[in-house]
């Protein structure tokens, strides 16, 4: 068999609303589509059932486009990469099937994805990419990990939150403000206006380098609660002062223990991934944080922040290296441990 000059992958993601595709060429991202869900935003939430089906209108379009922009046709694909979990169930089989079955239309091999490793490795999408050892605060709707890395494909979770992601509470306490779906983003955005220590809540306590964003969420449950008892308007009054206070609270609350993880393993490299990582405040902080430690932080561009496929790919591509590739037989899950 004559081996194929470059090595071309195509990835799909779609663990929760967005469908996303990627081509990647020898390591060199060609193109990066996503089609996003407006859709959810009238339910406050995305909805599983309508996200499914939405990807399976997207799913043939999307793909289309990202191997046009590319300039690759299909016959020179020499994989498909696929979200293979966490995510969504319905989300993620849309996703898988397409892959199986353009894959094996190919006869060329699959590559299953983990979302989370991918989130990681979006740093080595484009340069400047961290050396290792490389420790990483993945913050996600879904997910808070702290992410010692040790190559591309050997990661170590050192802590995780116990309970809600940062991603959730943010989103959360989004819903106590009344604000539209989604509601993290906006109080970013209402925190560059207000005083991030005009209301102090409590920063959670736990030993080792596991988070809790629980008790954040409910401390801000009964502080409005109290407030609005008194005037009714105090939310709408005093917004921007509310959404910095919950801000800085979380940021301060995330850099805790990612600064004793950083201390502790005496890393060089820092960085940070996943949805929550588009966040200014979180940005600022981690940036002065390894100024504090004299250390390097990489901040990724805000379009690898959210789910993309150019993620997928480049975790695709460290996985055809090592010749990881995934049989027909494999199934999505909604939740699975790194390997």
């Amino acid at each position: 068999m004559e081996v194929p000059q470059h090595q071309i992958i195509l990835a799909i993601e779609s663990s929760c609303d967005e469908t996303a595709a990627s081509v990647i060429k020898d390591g060199q991202v060609l193109s990066n589509i996503i089609a996003t869900q407006t859709v959810h935003e009238q339910y406050g939430g995305v909805v599983p059932e309508i996200a499914s089906r939405t990807h399976l209108q997207h799913i043939v379009p999307v793909v289309d486009q990202a191997l046009k922009t590319a300039g690759i046709s299909k016959e020179s694909l020499q994989a498909i990469a696929f979200t293979q979990a966490p995510g969504l169930l319905g989300s993620l089989l849309v996703g898988s099937s397409f892959a199986k079955g353009m894959a094996q239309a190919l006869n060329i091999p699959l590559i299953g994805v983990h979302h989370m490793q991918a989130h990681v490795l979006a740093h080595f999408i484009e340069d400047p990419k961290p050396a290792f050892p490389f420790l990483c605060l993945t913050v996600s709707g879904g997910h808070t990990q702290i992410v010692l890395c040790h190559s591309p494909l050997d990661m170590e979770i050192l802590g995780e939150t116990i309970d809600d992601a940062a991603g959730e509470a943010f989103d959360k306490i989004a819903k106590m403000l009344e604000l539209p779906y989604p509601g993290g983003p906006l109080i970013d955005r209402y925190a560059q206006q207000g005083n991030p220590k005009a209301f102090p809540f409590p920063i959670p306590s736990l030993e080792g380098l596991n988070y809790s964003f629980s008790g954040i969420k409910t401390a801000v449950l009964y502080f409005l609660q109290k407030q609005k008892a008194i005037d009714p308007d105090f939310v709408q009054k005093n917004i921007a002062d509310i959404c910095a206070s919950v801000q800085y609270t979380i940021v301060t609350a995330l850099l805790k223990k990612f600064e004793k993880a950083a201390k502790q393993y005496k890393v060089r490299h820092i960085g940070v991934a996943g949805g929550v990582s588009a966040n200014s405040g979180l940005r600022t902080a981690l940036t002065e944080l390894g100024k504090k430690l004299r250390i390097e932080v990489y901040l990724p561009k805000f379009e690898y922040c959210t789910d993309n496929a150019a993620m997928i790919a480049v975790t695709a591509h460290y996985k055809m290296q090592r010749k990881e590739f995934t049989d027909l037989l494999a199934v999505p899950t909604a939740r699975a441990a790194w390997k």
